[in-house]
């Protein structure tokens, strides 16, 4: 049984992750235009710089919780045949043991060289304009996914939604895309499609099941029964 799993800043938000973003459109009190936008970073990088570094040292001092641990049971039970698509930024999955995992929208513990495209693991802060380990400009930024740039790996998540027998979508909004049209593809692929989610979300396409509470009681219970249905 192959299964895609997608999930979402809800999955993180019970380590103490902040959700991206509130309904007045702030991101951590700033603008998410200011923040995390190409254009934001090139009317004040330090401003932006300075942001991703507070995000990068706020992570490292959270924890993976329950759902995230589940998760990589999961993988441990059927290996390959599960591969975890996360919008988020913050490396708990990684930290929970997840190994088949895909950062659609890039990672707060890599920097982006705008000089050669180097991605090197980054764990430092920016700001002060430190050399890039590849060609040594010091043209380093985050590589997040800023709105109005392309996620990364979607050609292989793509054929994973395709090929899935199972795809699950958990604690995510269902607004934003490409992310919020997998449960659309994957439905017309003929995969059943399941909703892990604190309260059930805005999507486009409806799940053959929804299951509302916190993650880190829906996901371990969901995937203690994907185990022993094996």
């Amino acid at each position: 049984m192959r299964i895609v799993v997608l999930t979402g800043a809800g999955i993180s938000a019970e380590s103490g992750v902040p959700t991206f973003r509130d309904a007045g459109g702030l991101w951590e009190g700033h603008r998410v235009e200011d923040v995390a936008t190409p254009e934001g970073f090139d009317a004040d990088p330090d401003l932006v710089l300075r942001f991703y570094d507070e995000r990068r040292r706020g992570v490292a001092s959270t924890r993976p919780n329950a759902a995230h641990r589940a998760l990589a049971r999961l993988e441990g039970a059927i290996g390959f045949e599960l591969l975890v698509v996360t919008q988020n930024v913050d490396d708990l999955h990684e930290r929970a043991g997840s190994r088949n995992l895909v950062h659609m929208h890039g990672e707060l513990r890599r920097a982006l060289c705008l000089a050669c495209g180097a991605r090197p693991e980054w764990t430092r802060d920016l700001i002060d304009r430190p050399p890039c380990p590849e060609c040594g400009e010091r043209m380093l930024r985050p590589d997040v996914v800023w709105f109005g740039e392309l996620p990364y790996d979607l050609g292989r998540i793509e054929q994973a939604v395709v090929a899935c027998d199972v795809f699950v979508s958990i604690g995510t909004s269902g607004a934003v895309y490409p992310a919020a049209g997998y449960v659309a593809l994957a439905t017309a692929f003929g995969a059943r499609t399941v909703e892990l989610n604190l309260v059930p979300s805005d999507a486009a396409a409806p799940f053959d099941e929804v299951r509302a509470g916190p993650a880190t009681e829906v996901v371990p219970a969901w995937v203690d029964e994907i185990i022993a249905a094996r």
